[in-house]
């Protein structure tokens, strides 16, 4: 199986939903798609994604289905208590990094930054939810690989559309590194493309593979808008990413 992830387009964040770039991002995304094998999209509930993934799903013909837990992740202290940078993950993963902590330590949920950070929990329930949902697509997690529990009938291809923050902390979880390793590490531009492939080998237990990582060269060369506005003129509440 491979999965592909893609964050959404560039957004109106208050109206939570694309501006006139990002559609057009999102256009040039399922154009780019469009001949990936895709039988099968997911998306986050929020509107920017689930707007995203609305382009490519039309133009295969397929439904778009909706994972919860892959909604964006919030972050700030807990219970309202001031953290560096906000909480930020990105800031704060690069600030263990330049302060000289070894990023593939496994116990980066004590570091200050982290330990009463809201985005440590959501990052969890992201992987928690992210083996539940493989399981169900026919893989079982085996400490740090996977068992093939499908038969050998050919590849399958999905598409997930979500969040900087949510993708991350998937791709954290699949590929059994620190979260904030791979806040530091792996970037997504908007409507960026990363691949994961599973073994197809029924009852084999291996390692996902990095197929492609953040590839942005269907959005290169696109014109700035000159405004931003959700298609539907909805009103809807300010997200993180």
């Amino acid at each position: 199986m491979r999965l592909i992830l893609v964050r959404h387009g560039e957004p109106d964040y208050q109206r939570d939903c694309l501006t006139p770039l990002g559609r057009r991002q999102a256009l040039a995304a399922a154009e780019r798609l469009r001949h990936e094998g895709i039988s099968a999209v997911y998306s986050s509930p929020l509107g920017r994604a689930l707007e995203t993934a609305q382009y490519t799903a039309g133009a295969l013909g397929l439904p778009v289905e909706t994972l919860p837990f892959m909604r964006e992740l919030h972050w700030g202290g807990i219970d309202g208590a001031p953290l560096p940078f906000n909480g930020h993950p990105w800031d704060a993963a690069d600030e263990m990094a330049r302060a000289g902590w070894d990023m593939t330590r496994t116990d980066w949920a004590d570091h200050p930054l982290f330990a009463r950070n809201l985005v440590t929990a959501e990052a969890a329930h992201v992987g928690e939810k992210t083996d539940e949902w493989l399981r169900i697509l026919g893989y079982a997690r085996e400490g740090t690989a996977y068992r093939c529990l499908r038969e050998s009938d050919g590849q399958r291809t999905a598409a997930l559309f979500c969040h900087g923050g949510s993708s991350t902390a998937m791709l954290a979880r699949v590929f059994s590194l620190p979260f904030p390793y791979l806040c530091a590490t792996v970037h997504l531009d908007f409507t960026g493309i990363f691949i994961i492939r599973f073994s197809r080998r029924e009852g084999g237990v291996s390692l996902p593979v990095a197929e492609l990582c953040g590839d942005d060269r269907h959005i290169r060369g696109l014109d700035a808008p000159e405004e931003a506005g959700c298609t539907d003129g909805a009103s809807r509440d300010i997200m993180d990413c």
